[in-house]
């Protein structure tokens, strides 16, 4: 294949991986606004907070329906679409006057990333060979993990600086030069041409166990990471002042675990997905352990962000091996999974908070982690199929290297 074609799909890799940096900092960026938005539009820090939580049931409830209803749409007018809703749904919130206009426009960003998270994995490895789809799909992923070490922080600063609506203007902004390359140089291809629309090798089993694990190992996650900062100034013994640059060093660790996890899930998955949730689980424990070390809270909570990092990445890699039909609603069942795990955890935490006690909220994440390292050793995963020699590509699908 020649340089030309390598350029645009790499180019095309890059504003999907751009997209993902929009779509995470525009769905936190309220939790760093709230004050300001609630001051602003007289509604109370409560119903700005459902700007956050409301907008993640929206996304647990729309993906699988908004995928099976847009399985047919080629992938580039699907892309540009979802980029165009969210565009103009940042746009609307930065021209809201009250607090239903901003609700509406959240919601209708909400259900374009529903969509997007199921499709955007798919899009992106239809452009290149299997061979190197884990590395692909840690460039989709380095997008959203510098959104939480750049992306929010920058808006919310910016939000500070020139008002709560100059953040949402100037995502609108960057998604609009997003939109433009991506409306380019995506192919436009439909769902059933591209080189990832199946399984390589599908397995119903096997990808219900990977949910199955997966619902364990993001729950463990966020039962413990949702109270983090009440666990390490009243454990750790950290001042609120040290709370920042500790979740900085954690988010720099997850982007490093996004490329770990798309070169181990190309070389060997199987330690793709174990080792990331062994390491999860004996961090866990380690903080429930020894989290009043503050050197030892400080290394396992970077390294907690690394390895639940890579295991999304290895996720998403091992739904294009197994889907057992549609990669576009495996993926969209991994997305809805995921989202689940979130909500499960912070409820399970907010609980064993209330009752138990900050701490319990680390044990209790370790085990199901546990739980998880224990399902996935005893379903050991079968290695994708190997690539047809000579088979050649349809006409429309341009595959480049990484």
């Amino acid at each position: 294949m020649d340089g030309r074609s390598t350029a645009r799909a790499v180019a095309a890799l890059i504003a999907l991986s751009a997209s993902t940096f929009l779509y995470v900092t525009t769905e936190m960026l309220p939790i760093g606004l709230l004050t300001l938005i609630s001051d602003d539009l007289s509604a109370s820090p409560s119903a700005v907070g459902m700007l956050v939580t409301g907008y993640g049931l929206m996304v647990v409830l729309a993906t699988i329906p908004l995928t099976q209803l847009t399985r047919r749409v080629p992938r580039r007018l699907l892309m540009s679409g979802l980029l165009a809703v969210f565009v103009l749904a940042g746009l609307l919130s930065a021209a809201a006057t009250d607090y239903t206009v901003l609700l509406c426009a959240r919601i209708a960003t909400a259900l374009s990333q529903a969509l997007f998270w199921a499709v955007v994995v798919p899009t992106a490895t239809s452009m290149f060979p299997p061979r190197v789809h884990g590395r692909v799909i840690s460039v989709v992923f380095a997008g959203s993990s510098l959104a939480a070490v750049l992306g929010v922080p920058a808006g919310i600063w910016l939000g500070q600086q020139a008002g709560w609506r100059s953040s949402f203007l100037a995502l609108s902004a960057v998604g609009l030069l997003t939109l433009i390359v991506v409306a380019s140089l995506v192919p436009a291809i439909r769902p059933a041409q591209g080189a990832a629309a199946r399984g390589a090798t599908p397995d119903a089993r096997q990808y219900w166990l990977l949910m199955a694990m997966t619902t364990l190992a993001t729950t463990g996650t966020f039962t413990a990471f949702t109270y983090v900062t009440p666990f390490l100034t009243e454990v750790g013994g950290f001042t609120a002042a040290a709370i920042g640059p500790l979740l900085l060093i954690r988010g720099i660790a997850g982007i490093a675990g996004v490329a770990i996890g798309g070169e181990l899930a190309d070389r060997t998955p199987r330690a793709a997905l174990v080792v990331p949730v062994a390491v999860q689980a004996a961090c866990l424990l380690g903080l429930y352990a020894a989290g009043d070390t503050p050197v030892a809270a400080a290394g396992l909570i970077a390294l907690s962000g690394l390895a639940f990092s890579a295991l999304t990445t290895a996720l998403s890699t091992r739904v294009l091996q197994i889907a057992p039909r549609s990669v576009d609603l495996a993926a969209a069942g991994a997305s809805t999974t995921v989202n689940i795990g979130i909500t499960a955890g912070a409820f399970i935490g907010g609980i064993l908070l209330g009752t138990s006690g900050i701490r319990s909220t680390l044990l209790v994440g370790g085990l199901l982690s546990l739980a998880a390292l224990i399902l996935v050793i005893r379903n050991p995963a079968r290695p994708p199929a190997p690539e047809p020699a000579s088979a050649p590509l349809p006409e429309p699908v341009t595959q480049a290297r990484v």
